[in-house]
């Protein structure tokens, strides 16, 4: 199936909106095949605040409704313990609020940004989406990754160069409980690594400490500003500073997990 022959067939659709490379070229296909398209964005402490800022900029330029709603994740007992199934678990409740809202609005198809890229695996939020009825168009009609951001480039979107985000509950130890203190540390030290010129990173917590993982182009320049680094995570609650000298690997602006 192509995507037009979707839109074809879909000609009015909810979607999950993350101001991500994959839901971001979503919401511009259905918008150019007319589809009657609404965009939804969860707030929760696990999205960082430039997230909801790319998605509200992208529905002004498309000129696409978007309703922003927030979700206390923390307040469900196994997500804030961060077990194996976290995902799962949280999926589930973003997806049911967004259906709620999607229904009242008059929509019965919700859709989100999952591509033919992504692994259905051992992946318990895949599960909720599947268990929860929602439908992955781009994943559907096969287009990967790279396409998406090859046609995000020809469509002009500014998303199309966007590096991969996952959540910031991700750079928390499963196992370790999260907190809205470290997820407000997490994000507070990302934004920093950005300021400093670092792009496509992970800034995770382990025991304590702050791990770096920087693609391999970057590995000198955080050798070179290590005091700043070390006293800045510091100051933000981090023990010590740890530089991961395995270096993530990144392609066309994709951050690998």
């Amino acid at each position: 199936m192509t995507v037009e022959k979707f839109f074809a067939e879909n000609r009015k659709m909810a979607l999950a909106f993350s101001g991500g490379v994959d839901s971001a070229y979503l919401l511009y296909a259905a918008r150019s095949a007319g589809c009657d398209v609404h965009a939804y964005f969860v707030k929760s402490p696990f999205q960082p605040r430039f997230e909801l800022e790319d998605a509200q900029r992208l529905a002004r330029q498309l000129d696409v409704p978007l309703t922003v709603a927030e979700l206390d994740v923390l307040a469900l007992p196994q997500a804030a313990e961060n077990g194996p199934r976290r995902c799962y678990y949280c999926k589930r409740a973003i997806f049911s609020r967004l259906w709620e809202l999607a229904r009242a609005d008059g929509y019965s198809l919700l859709a989100d940004g999952t591509n033919a890229s992504d692994d259905q695996g051992d992946r318990p939020g895949m599960q909720a989406l599947a268990e929860l009825g929602v439908r992955s168009p781009l994943r559907e009609c096969g287009l990967d990754k790279a396409r998406i951001r090859a046609l995000s480039r020809e469509a002009g979107l500014f998303t199309s160069g966007k590096p991969a985000y996952a959540c910031l509950a991700t750079r928390i130890p499963a196992g370790t409980p999260i907190t809205p203190q470290l997820l407000a540390q997490t994000e507070q030290g990302e934004a920093l690594l950005e300021r400093m010129g670092f792009w496509d990173f992970r800034l995770r917590y382990f025991h304590g400490a702050a791990r770096l993982q920087l693609p391999a182009g970057q590995l000198a320049r955080a050798l070179e500003c290590r005091a700043e680094l070390e006293q800045s995570l510091r100051e933000m609650g981090y023990g010590e500073v740890l530089l991961d000298l395995r270096p993530r690997e990144t392609g066309h602006g994709e951050v690998l997990p």
